[in-house]
């Protein structure tokens, strides 16, 4: 991988730019205390749940309750997570450097999350990251979320450069399905939440990634 193939980096948020999790979950046991109930999983559980939205981390949480039930817990837990947001967040270890060597090169960088813009536009504000990015598709930028194409389409627009030139990154099936839909590049984030039950390999990403560091250094290889 080297700059005259690469020329983006897109990047999925929660789970793989930036560690969220204690942030949703302090909001997912906010709305179970609200509501009088306790926690069926532990919070290491939760975390792996992150990525895959508030209703999934609900139901890890709470799998003895109605579905409407449980969709009034998510209801309380974004109203929870609205004030929380940020709280605790942070770029994962390695990310900053990443991002630096990107700017370095010239590179486009940006974000495709399936997260609604009411929570990524403050989030990314308050890291300082907001401005310093291209491109920011939120779950309800387009009409579709991923794995549909339409939100990486959208974002390679925004970069100005062909989605085969662009590397997206992110720690689930449905990133590396939308990337290659898409035409892009992807790798597969393993330092993001991936459940015991995923199989990164069987993603068939370009690059499986342990670490950010990693894609740091392919990037700075001649």
């Amino acid at each position: 991988m080297t700059q005259p193939h690469i020329n983006a980096l897109l990047f999925d948020l929660d789970g793989t730019l930036v560690d969220t999790a204690p942030d949703l979950i302090a909001a997912l046991h906010e709305a179970l205390a609200e509501a009088g109930l306790g926690c069926m999983s532990n919070d290491a559980l939760l975390r792996a749940q992150a990525s895959n939205g508030s209703l999934a981390m609900i139901n890890a949480a709470a799998p003895q309750c109605s579905a409407s039930f449980q969709e009034e817990l998510r209801q309380r837990m974004l109203r929870h997570y609205q004030h929380i947001n940020g709280a605790k967040a942070r770029l994962f270890d390695g990310l900053p450097a990443l991002l630096d060597e990107a700017r370095a090169q010239g590179m486009a960088l940006g974000v495709v999350t399936n997260k609604p813009a009411l929570f990524t536009r403050p989030l990314l504000g308050k890291l300082g990251l907001y401005g310093q990015l291209q491109s920011v598709i939120s779950a309800d930028t387009t009409c579709f979320r991923k794995p549909h194409p339409a939100p990486m389409l959208l974002a390679a627009q925004q970069l100005q450069q062909p989605p085969s030139r662009i590397l997206y990154i992110g720690d689930a099936q449905r990133d590396i399905v939308a990337a290659k839909a898409a035409g892009m590049p992807s790798a597969a984030a393993l330092w993001g939440y991936i459940n015991a039950t995923d199989d990164p390999i069987a993603w068939q990403a370009d690059w499986l990634l342990q670490q950010p560091s990693h894609l740091t250094a392919m990037l700075a290889s001649p």
